[in-house]
């Protein structure tokens, strides 16, 4: 069994009487990237300052190479890298000189720090920029910039909060290539975001909601809940010549458990008492286009229908 690099344990973060996070637990083997979703405000960004040794935890534990994260924090920020969802670096200094300012901040001197800078510049592909000042960087590049900052000191642990928020789709998935690398180079990544794609990338997933862990598993995995698809229902696509005003009709119909819109198809939960056929004869009538096909839930499914579970069951206790 691949050993973890960071585990959580019934970690908690308590702030007076508000609880940003609870009881919240996983294990995320060597060279993965694990994705951790949710809505804002739902502790994310908690979970990743405590892991980074900078919070301390309410209550449970988690420790990052081995290392706990509550007793010995300034050890972890030896071990780790961080990228924060807000460009942070120094806007007015160039490429180059916010690489030697990180590159000292690390302990980094002579050989090896030149070394460890050239790595960071080839793996990101930054130089055509080094005498640029940061502030001037597109989105992208910052975010390349920011990534070989936070790489600099060659961590085997890297922290990601939604690192690729702001920035157009060629970047993100240019983004994204590097943390392939990486991962196949043996650094375990921590991710947050609120990009469906970009979790369905990921090695395994978490889903936060109200401060609680509420899915925890690989892509496909999460699918397969019964939440998701339950018993005594099925799901299609629906394509058809008007989408909207078939969505519209749709969600009148008490057999429709949920219906949402991708591009132009409808993604639909319907009871498997529903005929399909006479399903498009209700909401599509005289549209020669309508077609449908058996589907499989999206990641964006999974967590609409978890947010939901999770919000009934709370306010059950309530």
């Amino acid at each position: 069994m691949t050993q973890a690099v960071i585990t959580a344990e019934g970690l908690t973060r308590r702030f007076g009487d508000f609880v940003a996070v609870a009881d919240v637990s996983f294990s995320i083997p060597k060279a993965s990237i694990f994705g951790l979703l949710g809505p804002n405000g739902s502790g994310k960004s908690t979970i990743i300052r405590m892991l980074c040794g900078v919070l301390t935890p309410s209550a449970g534990s988690g420790t990052v190479m081995g290392i706990d994260v509550g007793k010995d924090p300034e050890a972890v920020k030896q071990h780790i890298g961080y990228m924060s969802q807000k460009f942070s670096l120094y806007s007015d200094l160039t490429v180059l000189e916010n690489l030697d300012f990180y590159g000292r901040i690390y302990g980094l001197t002579g050989t090896r720090h030149k070394q460890r800078r050239e790595a960071v510049v080839a793996l990101t592909g930054i130089d055509p920029y080094m005498d640029r000042l940061a502030g001037d960087l597109s989105g992208g590049w910052k975010q390349r910039l920011a990534l070989a900052c936070a790489m600099i000191h060659e961590p085997k642990v890297l922290f990601l909060d939604e690192p690729t928020a702001g920035i157009d789709p060629v970047a993100r998935r240019e983004l994204w290539d590097l943390l392939f690398e990486l991962s196949n180079q043996g650094v375990t990544m921590f991710v947050t975001t609120h990009y469906m794609d970009e979790a369905e990338r990921c090695t395994s997933v978490g889903y936060i909601y109200l401060s609680r862990l509420v899915a925890l598993g690989e892509p496909e995995e999460l699918k397969a809940n019964p939440i998701v698809t339950p018993q005594g229902s099925r799901r299609f696509a629906i394509n058809c010549s008007k989408p909207t005003a078939t969505l519209v009709k749709a969600k009148t119909l008490d057999s429709v458990r949920d219906v949402t819109l991708f591009g132009d198809t409808l993604h639909i939960l319907v009871d498997d008492t529903l005929d399909p056929d006479e399903l498009l004869t209700i909401i599509a009538p005289d549209d020669k286009k309508a077609a449908y096909h058996p589907a499989d839930p999206s990641l964006e499914d999974v967590f609409v229908l978890l947010s939901r579970a999770e919000a009934e069951a709370q306010e059950k206790i309530t």
